[in-house]
């Protein structure tokens, strides 16, 4: 048994894979290896208890984008996808499928290792028991009901979503610190626990599809507001209740 956790790693370059592995199994996790989408897809709902995808972009046959879509269809797994260097669009397209995070080749195994334990502290931190003082299960806001428990999104229109990690994240983060300006920095470190980088878009790829869901018009958004050159802030009033 594994003493950190159960990781599945798909990559169809078997020194990256074997690399990723072995270095992941050092370090206490139990790993399994595909080469492929496909047959990763075909094992994954028989596979009991893993807690992380590292998932490659660039594959044959079902490339990591297809994966990701499948995969959100049917689980919540927390994903992180990596990307080539130089196609700052690999990521952005990753995020917006529900990839929970990325990493650009190539990278340390250590920097690796930092996001996977760094997403998994996030995953513990929500499924524990809530306190007597975080135990109001619904978020009301703009018409919107959160369902803290089971992540989903009631719509003003009666329609009902099942938010990702990443969008849920963010959500609980804002709402949290409703009519407070949250930076960007903080919105890095607190939802992915790392550094914002100057030229780095997936917050606003975040931001751009979390208002999306809301129905916030990016061009006059009322639930959403940027501040410019602070972050953002929720600008609309909100309301913790165990009542939906």
């Amino acid at each position: 048994m594994s003493e950190k956790g159960k990781i599945f790693v798909v990559d169809d370059d078997d020194s990256i894979r074997d690399l990723l592995s072995g270095y992941l199994r050092k370090n206490g996790f139990e790993v399994i290896g595909f080469a492929d989408g496909e047959s990763f897809l075909e094992a994954f709902p028989k596979q009991q208890g893993y807690q992380l995808v590292v998932l490659d972009i660039m594959m044959p046959g079902i490339d990591g984008y297809e994966v990701v879509r499948k995969l959100r269809e049917v689980s919540k797994i927390p994903v992180i996808m990596l990307t080539a260097v130089s196609d700052e669009i690999d990521r952005i397209i990753g995020l917006e499928m529900g990839a929970d995070d990325y990493l650009a080749k190539p990278f340390n195994p250590r920097e690796l290792l930092a996001r996977i334990k760094a997403i998994m502290r996030r995953v513990e931190t929500q499924e524990a028991p809530a306190s007597e003082s975080q135990s109001q299960r619904y978020c009301h806001f703009n018409g919107y009901c959160l369902d803290t428990l089971t992540r989903n999104l009631h719509r003003p229109e009666e329609q009902v979503e099942n938010l990702s990690g990443a969008d849920f994240n963010l959500l609980m983060l804002l709402v949290g610190r409703a009519g407070q300006v949250v930076s960007r920095e903080d919105i890095a470190r607190l939802t992915r626990s790392r550094e914002v980088q100057p030229m780095d878009r997936f917050i606003d790829v975040q931001i751009s599809r979390l208002r999306h869901q809301l129905g916030d018009d990016a061009r006059h958004p009322v639930v959403i507001k940027t501040v410019r050159g602070k972050g953002y802030v929720m600008a609309t009033e909100v309301d913790f209740s165990n009542a939906v």
